[in-house]
């Protein structure tokens, strides 16, 4: 070390000096800065509304209304036949024609008929004759026998031929009439109004007895008739509604009512036979006349045809306590909890009879984790064959 080094004078620690000014000056402006720290942090993010998988109820597919072809007929169609065999000879009605009750319609030989009546007049008016003998036989026997002029014997003898002369004398009335009621059934007359709406037989065939001539079809009610598949007729039972609507009468429709359903099926086409009657038969129906009839379905158990009934999905079932619910989407996106009557249960669908419409979105997946009153957003299945009914 030096000797100038040795004569330096020693330096002393500088004291920051903290002016009270100062100091309270300092304290302001740091609560300043953070709070305008604390101000330039972003605003919290609201949460978005949940999203929830919703479908719209549908008909079910056996209460739509089902639109079928029909024709009308007659509601009553008889054959009309011969009540004995014989070779026709006559016919005078057409197919079309009109005919009355009483009328005269066909004819058969009446040769045969007429000699077997000859023949039972003739019969009769023997036995009535042998009757007469027997009956002044058994007087003259009876008025000798009380002055002891004939035998007990004899007399027994002519009350017995008397007894079988007026048993001989009947069976002869019974076979004239029958001959005769014979001879009239060569002549086939029409028992009621209606139209001729067949021809069975042809003039010269030899018919059998109840071999159909005509076929008559009864004027007054009438009948639209339509067929229908097995897969429709359980949807279909008498008292649904129908309505029908012909080519032949353009812009008017007919209300009807079922009347009948075939309980079997049409050995050929399968089908089933159905009858509807119209509520007010109108004039300007003709027979034959086709057209298409809609008739709504009534549900076994059901009311009226008016109460619809709607599926879902089974997944969208939940229960308000022990009552069956389904959960809803109102018009302001919340959820709200709906009672409802289910019809029926189905592997997987039910079937909703009240409580919910076709215009509803009803929840139908993860229906025990909502809550009535929450925002949600619904959203179409992202896999719509995962609820198909």
């Amino acid at each position: 070390m030096s000797a100038d080094a040795t004569h330096l004078p020693e330096r002393k620690a500088v004291k920051p000096v903290s002016h009270p000014r100062l100091r309270s000056r300092a304290v302001p402006l740091l609560a300043l800065s953070l709070a305008l720290a604390a101000c330039s942090k972003p605003a919290p993010v609201a949460d978005a509304p949940r999203e929830v998988v919703v479908l719209q109820a549908q008909p079910r597919a056996a209460m739509l209304p089902l639109q079928l072809q029909a024709e009308v007929q007659s509601r009553y169609v008889t054959a009309m036949s011969f009540r004995i065999a014989g070779q026709l000879v006559q016919r005078r009605v057409h197919l079309g024609d009109v005919v009355r009750r009483g009328q005269v319609v066909a004819r058969l030989d009446p040769a045969d008929a007429d000699q077997n009546a000859d023949s039972a007049r003739a019969d009769l008016e023997a036995a009535r004759q042998h009757l007469k003998t027997a009956q002044k036989q058994l007087q003259r026997d009876t008025e000798q026998a009380r002055e002891h002029l004939v035998s007990t014997q004899q007399l027994e003898q002519s009350q017995d031929a008397y007894a079988a002369a007026q048993s001989q004398f009947k069976a002869a009335q019974a076979r004239a009439a029958v001959a005769g009621n014979q001879r009239d059934y060569t002549t086939l007359v029409a028992q009621h109004d209606g139209v001729i709406s067949a021809e069975q037989a042809n003039t010269g065939d030899v018919l059998a007895a109840g071999q159909p001539v005509f076929s008559l079809a009864w004027s007054g009610a009438v009948d639209v008739v339509t067929d229908v598949a097995d897969s429709q007729v359980a949807s279909i039972a008498p008292g649904a509604a129908a309505t029908v609507t012909l080519a032949a009468l353009p812009g008017r429709n007919f209300a009807g009512t079922v009347r009948e359903v075939s309980p079997a099926a049409d050995p050929q086409s399968r089908t089933y036979r159905v009858k509807i009657t119209l509520d007010q038969p109108d004039a300007a129906l003709r027979l034959g006349m086709t057209g298409n009839v809609v008739i709504t379905p009534v549900q076994p158990g059901q009311a009226s045809p008016a109460e619809p009934v709607l599926q879902l999905p089974a997944t969208a079932l939940f229960h308000q306590g022990d009552k069956p619910a389904l959960w809803v989407v109102g018009a302001d996106g919340k959820l709200e909890l709906r009672p409802v009557t289910v019809a029926a249960y189905g592997e997987r669908s039910i079937s909703v009879s009240q409580g919910v419409a076709t215009s509803d979105k009803v929840v139908v997946q993860g229906v025990h984790t909502l809550t009535a009153g929450e925002k949600v957003k619904p959203v179409a299945p992202l896999h719509a064959e995962d609820f198909a009914l």
